[in-house]
């Protein structure tokens, strides 16, 4: 691993705890607010590739354990991996893989502005909203006793602003291919 990786990496970790600075909004009806910092996991992802973009995602889950507080609200420390929203924290890393992955494969830079941009997006859907919610619902429900169904339907509520933070990411995405091609070469 590049001195550059090691930058990028840490550097992502920050994204992901600056948008942790943007307040949490709560929800009635389910134990986890909504937050900017999904962004910054499909970011990582679509930025960095699925290797520096999983990595990224670990330091930052790193640097909550070592009690750091980069969530909303100032938390940090391992407790937070034990309540109700541990599962969607501990999905971050495995989310920006898989986003990263799938950009990998599905916005070639060969590809037109708009197979790369919807390439982008696909890949953050996948990975930033199907793998997050995968793992965080199955913890949500196994953690909080109310069942996969009930999980599953408050996470609904999250679904519009999650497309939106893909569209940013894509977009995002798609702008650093273009402006900064070095920083979307992905080394194995």
């Amino acid at each position: 691993m590049q001195t550059r990786d090691l930058v990028l990496i840490a550097l992502f970790a920050a994204i992901i705890a600056a948008l942790g600075l943007v307040p949490a909004i709560p929800l009635a009806f389910i134990p986890v607010p909504i937050t900017a910092q999904t962004l910054g996991v499909m970011l990582a992802g679509v930025v960095l590739g699925a290797r520096r973009g999983g990595l990224a995602g670990g330091l930052f889950l790193l640097l909550v354990a070592i009690g750091l507080p980069v969530l909303p609200g100032g938390r940090g420390g391992l407790s937070v991996f034990f309540g109700p929203t541990g599962g969607f924290l501990l999905s971050w890393p495995f989310g920006a893989f898989v986003t990263g992955l799938m950009a990998e494969r599905l916005a070639l830079s060969s590809a037109s502005a708009t197979r790369q941009t919807l390439g982008f997006f696909l890949s953050a859907t996948l990975g930033g909203i199907g793998v997050v919610y995968l793992i965080g619902i199955v913890f949500l429900a196994a953690v909080t006793g109310m069942g996969l169904p009930k999980a599953m339907l408050g996470s609904v509520a999250f679904i519009p602003g999650d497309l939106l933070k893909a569209g940013i990411a894509a977009l995002a995405g798609r702008a650093v291919m273009v402006g900064y091609p070095l920083l979307g070469q992905r080394t194995a």
